[in-house]
């Protein structure tokens, strides 16, 4: 029986009621008893999908991704849920849109991958382990189990043997192993850096997870600033290539491409290190500098009050007290203040003067400022109201002077030269923008990723060996969430020996960012169960990249960037051919529910609240009249709808119709309950359709043998239009919408067929069973029934495999009509005409077999037997031919 679990509350059906479909359905629907019900009653529907839902599991769990298999890929992605324990409507959505594009490619001769895995760290699991007095993993994993049986019951096609869980140590193992990667190639490092913190889930968040009212994505506390150690990536090392990459996605929307681009900037200049003169410590000045061969002619560094090296203890401890009392005066006194610090020249080892400005005018996203007074003027009256020196580094030619290696070079090569010499020292050198900061990675939490690296007093950073992989995260009996570390606080997890010195050493204890396991998830699901490495090259190679990747708007930036972002590094390593990981993007809109707020407090109502008998709904006992506005669903307003408690009130090809059709899946779309009549209402019809063809081929009083040749060409016309329609829908625009009116119209043409036409026309039995194919990817159930119906009465064709399933049929495509190519001949008598004989269209140049043909017909017969004409003459149009016999 159809039972889909929300922690044992909702089910598809109650017992009772399942345990009847169960008692009825083998004397109820076709592909069980071999007789046709008329009725698409509600209990029929359901013994339809219960029947079918068992069998469509069965035929997902052969669909496999063989290497030897001939036929060319395709690979329908949908970004992978966070397993929070329960549907939503926004799952239901992209999951469907996914399901329905795997079935199309499939029938469409695709050997298709459509795989499914758990983003499965992160804080909602350990916050809500910690309300519960849980384990993360446990919390986690039955959730897992919950929602994976919920997608079972939904009949999604998944190809669940690929299936990856990011929290369990055969997945993060290689997350770490990707990360080792990235430090070695100099990608990844540690610094002090002022954070967004959390207090509430007191936790680092990244730039995009703080809204605009500066408040925390997850938890909505505001956000506080701290200066902590932390792990960052060295995306800006790759914003040029990512930026030139948008170029080469011709299939992503304009919008996610120009968000992408607004967030890179313009990579016009590079940022290259300098090292900090403080005591004990070598400490790295990152400086934009937007004209790198400028750089010999650097006299001074300023940084904003704002940076976070003037937060930092290493450098108030360097400073002078007075030096520290002026920085506390900075803003209020409008300060120049000399540090007393020196930044070390790259290039040169010269001690270059670091100066905490609030004179100076900082771009927008930049702390650092270099000046070169010989070039910029602005630069020449600072240096000297502060008495620096300054060197000339451009000549009247313009071209380099006083610049070592690069004098004599002008500007442009200049450029190049420097940053290469900056990219071979790992200084920086790589064209970057003033927007693009690095990814932060670190969280200090315990439900993540544990960072592989151990920290020795001797040897500082070294990461953990690949073959000591996974650094497993320790099993613990209580968290809370406050105070220190819960990492630190496993000893014999937290103290180990370095790898290179073997002197005692401690691990890592903050974890990445989630974002980190799910940039590279799409490559693993290619190899899922590689125990050697992250994934077999060819492997990845042959099934990559994604074709088609499906998602929210929400991750333009946050996970779209980062996944391209490793996927552009391991294409630099040769591990991949593939730069760019997603062919097309289809981003699919919200589900929005309609919210009733009342106007005087702005409070949000529930459904039991409210007063609907009248014209207008209002608040129960104050009467007071609502404001009605479809929002985004979410609990704190009160309009979320179940997707269980909607699947077992209208069924899951209604709700997968329903959810695909109305607008387009890149809108957002209005949960509207009357809407569903009209699907309702459509698929009755077409189970009306099988039901007459069955009667009408089974009646022997009502045979006909006779075509009506021209009922024929337009149904097949009709039929036509709708495969192209439809086609096209699913290949080009993903309008899916449009394919469901497209197939509706259909439905109403075959309707309107005459009962003479409909038993003996192969057309129309054709176009039915096109019907049934192009429903099957949108409603598997119903379709796979509909077709069983008409596969019992089929005329044998070589088009179809009437002794498989709906879905393991080809798709249809457009064709040359057998009665279109045929012709008419229109017979006249002297300019006066008769009527029309049928002649096969190959020959509608061929007058002397027209001629033969024409003669042999009835029509010929009657008017042109045993007479004399003095010539014939024949006229040609584009679908007809005459033929004017002159007496």
């Amino acid at each position: 029986m159809m039972v889909l679990l929300q922690s044992d509350k909702l089910k598809y059906l109650s017992r009772s009621h399942c345990a009847r479909c169960f008692n009825t359905i083998k004397r109820s629907i076709y592909s069980l008893t071999g007789k046709w019900v008329d009725n698409f009653s509600i209990k029929i529907r359901n013994e339809v999908e219960e029947t079918w839902k068992t069998r469509l599991q069965k035929y997902n769990d052969t669909l496999t991704v063989n290497e030897n298999d001939k036929k060319p890929k395709y690979y329908v992605l949908s970004m992978f849920p966070y397993p929070s324990g329960k549907l939503h409507m926004g799952h239901v959505r992209v999951y469907t849109i996914s399901d329905t594009m795997a079935h199309f490619y499939r029938m469409n001769g695709k050997q298709v991958l459509h795989p499914m895995g758990w983003d499965s760290f992160g804080l909602p699991a350990e916050n809500a382990a910690i309300e519960r007095g849980l384990r993360p993993d446990d919390w986690t994993f039955s959730n897992i189990d919950h929602m994976k049986n919920q997608l079972k019951s939904l009949s999604m096609c998944f190809n669940w043997e690929r299936e990856v869980t990011t929290c369990k140590p055969d997945y993060y193992r290689w997350t770490q192993s990707i990360f080792v990667r990235l430090f070695e190639a100099g990608l990844a490092y540690q610094k002090e850096g002022l954070v967004n913190w959390d207090p509430v889930d007191q936790t680092v968040l990244a730039n995009e997870q703080v809204d605009e009212d500066g408040c925390s994505w997850r938890s909505g506390a505001k956000v506080e600033q701290k200066v902590l150690q932390q792990w960052y990536l060295k995306m800006t090392q790759y914003s040029k290539s990512l930026l030139d990459g948008l170029e080469e996605l011709k299939d992503w929307p304009d919008s996610i491409k120009s968000a992408q681009a607004h967030f890179i900037g313009d990579c016009s200049g590079c940022s290259i290190s300098f090292t900090l003169q403080l005591p004990g410590i070598d400490t790295d000045l990152p400086v934009y500098v937007s004209n790198p061969e400028l750089i010999f002619g650097i006299s001074y560094i300023l940084i904003s009050p704002t940076h976070t090296l003037l937060k930092s203890e290493s450098l108030l401890q360097s400073v002078q007290p007075d030096v520290r009392n002026a920085l506390d005066e900075i803003d209020s006194k409008q300060l120049d203040i000399p540090l007393g610090v020196s930044a070390i020249h790259p290039f040169t080892k010269q001690p270059i003067p670091l100066i905490a400005s609030v004179t100076h005018s900082f771009p927008k996203y930049v702390e650092q400022y270099a000046g070169i007074p010989s070039v910029f003027e602005e630069d020449q009256v600072f240096a000297n109201q502060h008495g620096f020196n300054s060197t000339i580094v451009i000549d009247k030619n313009n071209r380099l002077i006083n610049s070592e290696e690069f004098t004599g070079m002008n500007r442009a090569e200049a450029k190049e030269a420097v940053m290469q010499k900056a990219r071979e020292q790992g200084i920086g050198g790589h064209m970057t923008s003033q927007r693009q900061c690095d990814w932060l990675i670190s969280r200090q939490r315990y439900w993540g990723a544990p960072i592989p690296i151990i920290h020795c007093k001797k040897c500082k950073a070294v990461p953990v060996p690949i073959d000591q992989l996974p650094v497993e995260l320790p099993k613990l009996a209580t968290l809370t969430g406050k105070g220190k570390s819960a990492l630190q606080q496993v000893p014999e997890w937290y103290n180990t020996t370095c790898p290179k010195c073997g002197e005692p050493s401690q691990r890592e204890i903050d974890t990445m960012d989630t974002f980190v396991d799910s940039s590279w998830y799409y490559l693993r699901f290619t190899d899922p169960h590689n125990d050697q490495e992250e994934f077999n090259r060819e492997t990845a190679n042959s099934l990559m990249p994604v074709d088609l990747y499906i998602g929210g708007e929400e991750h333009a930036i946050l996970h779209l960037l980062k996944a391209r972002f490793i996927s552009h590094f391991l294409y630099s390593q040769g591990l991949i051919e593939h730069k760019e990981p997603f062919k097309r993007l289809l981003v699919h809109g919200l589900v929005m529910g309609p919210s009733y707020m009342l106007p005087s407090t702005g409070q949000y109502l529930t459904k039991q609240e409210i007063d609907f008998s009248g014209n207008e709904p209002v608040e129960k006992v104050s009467k007071e009249k609502l404001i009605i506005k479809f929002e985004k669903m979410s609990k704190s307003k009160h309009n979320g709808v179940d997707p269980i408690d909607a699947i077992a009130e209208h069924g899951i090809d209604t709700m997968r119709l329903f959810i695909l059709s109305g607008v387009p899946p890149q809108r957002n779309m209005m949960w509207n309950v009357d809407s569903i009549v009209g699907i309702i209402r459509w698929k009755n019809k077409m189970w009306q359709l099988i039901s007459r063809h069955i009667k009408l081929k089974k009646d022997d009083s009502k045979s006909n043998d006779s075509v009506d040749k021209d009922k024929d060409l337009q149904i097949f016309k009709k039929k036509n239009t709708a495969i192209k329609e439809v086609s096209k829908q699913y290949i080009n625009n993903y309008m899916l919408s449009v394919a469901i009116t497209r197939l509706i119209t259909l439905t109403k043409v075959l309707g309107s067929v005459p009962d003479t036409v409909a038993m003996s026309s192969v057309e129309y039995e054709d176009a039915l069973a096109s019907l049934c194919i192009m429903l099957a990817p949108m409603a598997p159930h119903i379709a796979s029934e509909m077709w069983q119906g008409l596969a019992s009465v089929a005329e044998p064709s070589s088009k179809y495999q009437w002794d498989k399933t709906v879905l393991e049929q080809n798709w249809p495509v457009l064709e040359e009509y057998s009665a279109e190519d045929m012709i008419k001949v229109f017979i006249k008598v002297n300019h006066n005409t008769k009527g029309y004989v049928m002649v096969p269209r190959h020959l509608r140049d061929n007058q002397d077999e027209i001629q033969k043909l024409v003669d042999e017909s009835d029509l010929g017969k009657s008017y042109l037997n045993g007479r004399t004409f003095t010539k014939v003459v024949f006229t040609s149009k584009v679908n007809y031919r005459s033929m004017i016999f002159v007496s």
